[in-house]
């Protein structure tokens, strides 16, 4: 990340001694109605600063897992900054709450605020840092995962190209050789899990919720608008509308690969036999056409984006020792964010990218509002962002438009991803499904064995279409495997929710391309000033969690496939 040179050595020797008189001045001024406005943009920028603090220290332990020097600044900032900061925090949110002054558009971030008094207590703090401590030792797990192939150390990343490969016979060599060394990991995490699951529970009943971190967690993730039920009622709309789809898909599948059964290597292996997208050769040309098809799509956007390339925000490549997954993060207090991903020249990584930059994107609309408090959108919306994004910005995977294919390349590459689609709506109600069992029965969940056997129950409810005889431990263990189970518990039902309602913003980029966008950028906008229905009618969706409007979203995504088919 570029930045100011002498703002990066800073960061290293700030402590808390130089921040905590900042606070304490804004604790001792009075609030009133004229006042207000100067008094939050000044806490507004504190805050913003302190968390970009915590943002930074957090991204330098996963760009490398094995720099210790990063692991030990991350660390001493939880142990001696994190605490106090929340503390003060915390101060100041009663302060405000109990002036009864509300500023234009702070409805909701005062609502918010609200609740969080309710549910802060001291005797928690050292415990939300413990979990801190907890995901960077999970990261540190996976960043280590790397196997032996083709005479080379790679990471398991690094074998996701061979899973496209033709050659049968080499796809399992290599899933089963990323899955071995998966499951040598099994009793670390394990034991990490029941780490993760006491101190949780520690957190519901230091909170008054006794041992239902399930509730802690909602009102913690300031879900006001739907339930726990809400979220079972989507399992099973999930399991009568989209499970049959899913099943479709496999067998579709199946038949064309002809094959008795589909393994789990034969998932990401093209089916007519042609060979594998490749659409980039390096990270450099992943950014620039990536850069092209935004510009295409919307000039506001790629503007963004290039702002992003400029200044060193985009960290794509896989590399040894570099924490899983992808993420992007918001540096507030430079009101930029910052993406990182584990890039392998797959096509997956366009779309992943795509997925980033809409969160990326969100933000660059959102900073503009004044308060770092009207900064803080639930996940269910910012996933829409970034989920819409991708079926926005798909339209523009030609080369003649900007991206990286043929056409007849770009609408297979879209036709993956429409199944894509189809795919993730049951494993994700397998994920979310598994976190309510785990934090309803805690007792039970404390024993890894019993782990296993629910993953398993729910995999065999909600995947159907895969043939895993044979692969048992590795299929029961797919919980462990699952980051957000472990780093950001409840937090996976949100994409399949907002998945829902991207699909519907692109239904209306279908019909009106211009004009869905511009409800999408409008959206982004709002930030988190209204309650999560509104900004999904703000963006030209509906929050649902019901069949019916599943269905159409269903039916919508195979017409499409079936059009892509015959281009």
């Amino acid at each position: 990340m570029t930045d100011n040179p002498n703002y990066l050595d800073e960061l290293q020797n700030w402590s808390w001694s130089a921040i905590e008189p900042e606070y304490a001045a804004l604790a001792s001024r009075p609030i009133n109605a004229d006042s207000v406005e100067d008094w939050l943009a000044d806490w507004s920028a504190l805050a913003a600063r302190v968390a970009d603090w915590q943002v930074r220290l957090y991204i330098a332990t996963t760009i490398n897992t094995a720099d210790s020097a990063a692991q030990a600044r991350f660390q001493r900032f939880l142990d001696e900054v994190f605490p106090s900061f929340r503390a003060a925090e915390q101060q100041l949110k009663e302060k405000l709450l109990a002036s009864n002054q509300e500023p234009p558009g702070f409805a909701v971030p005062l609502r918010n605020m609200r609740a969080e008094a309710e549910l802060y207590r001291e005797a928690n703090v050292p415990l939300l840092a413990e979990i801190q401590t907890l995901n960077t030792r999970f990261d540190q797990i996976s960043g280590a995962q790397s196997v032996k192939w083709d005479g080379q150390e790679r990471t398991l990343s690094r074998l996701k190209p061979v899973y496209q490969e033709p050659d049968r016979e080499r796809r399992e060599r290599a899933w089963r050789l990323a899955a071995e060394r998966q499951l040598a990991d099994r009793d670390a995490i394990n034991s990490q899990w029941r780490e993760y699951l006491g101190l949780r529970r520690k957190l519901a009943v230091n909170a008054g919720y006794g041992d239902d971190y399930r509730a802690y967690r909602w009102h913690e993730m300031l879900r006001f608008d739907y339930t726990p039920d809400d979220c079972l009622r989507f399992h099973d709309a999930i399991e009568a509308v989209v499970v049959p789809a899913a099943a479709r898909v496999y067998e579709r599948r199946r038949r064309r690969l002809g094959l008795p059964q589909l393994r789990p290597w034969d998932l990401d292996v093209d089916t007519a036999g042609r060979p594998p997208l490749r659409p980039f050769d390096s990270v450099d040309q992943l950014a620039g056409h990536t850069s092209t098809m935004f510009h295409a799509l919307d000039a506001q956007l790629g503007a963004y984006f290039d702002i992003m390339r400029g200044e060193g925000l985009l960290d794509l490549d896989n590399r040894p020792n570099k924490a899983g997954g992808a993420y992007c993060e918001y540096l507030y207090a430079s009101r930029r964010p910052f993406i990182f991903m584990n890039a392998v020249g797959v096509h997956d990584d366009v779309f992943t990218l795509l997925h980033e930059a809409g969160h990326a994107f969100h933000s660059f609309e959102f900073l503009a509002l004044p308060y770092f408090q009207q900064w803080q959108v639930v996940s269910e919306f910012s996933e829409v962002a970034s989920i819409g994004m991708e079926l926005l910005a798909s339209s523009h995977l030609e080369a003649s438009r900007g991206g990286f294919y043929s056409a007849a390349d770009a609408a297979r590459a879209r036709a993956d991803n429409l199944e894509g689609l189809l795919l993730f709506w049951p494993y994700m109600a397998v994920v979310d499904a598994f976190q309510h069992w785990a934090y309803t029965y805690p007792g039970e969940a404390d024993h890894p064995a019993n782990c296993d056997a629910e993953w398993a129950a729910q995999w065999k409810r909600f995947m159907v279409g895969i043939d895993w005889s044979g692969l048992e431990a590795e299929c029961v263990t797919g919980w462990q495997r699952k980051l957000h189970i472990h780093q950001y518990p409840f937090y996976y039902v949100d994409y399949g929710l907002a998945q829902l309602g991207a699909v519907q913003v692109w239904r209306n980029a279908l019909a009106d391309q211009p004009g869905a966008l511009a409800a999408y950028r409008r959206a982004l906008a709002l930030g988190g000033t209204l309650p999560l229905p509104q900004l999904y009618v703000a963006a030209g969706a509906r929050l649902a969690f019901d069949a019916v409007t599943l269905r159409e979203a269903v039916e919508l995504i195979e017409t499409n496939l079936s059009q892509l088919e015959l281009e």
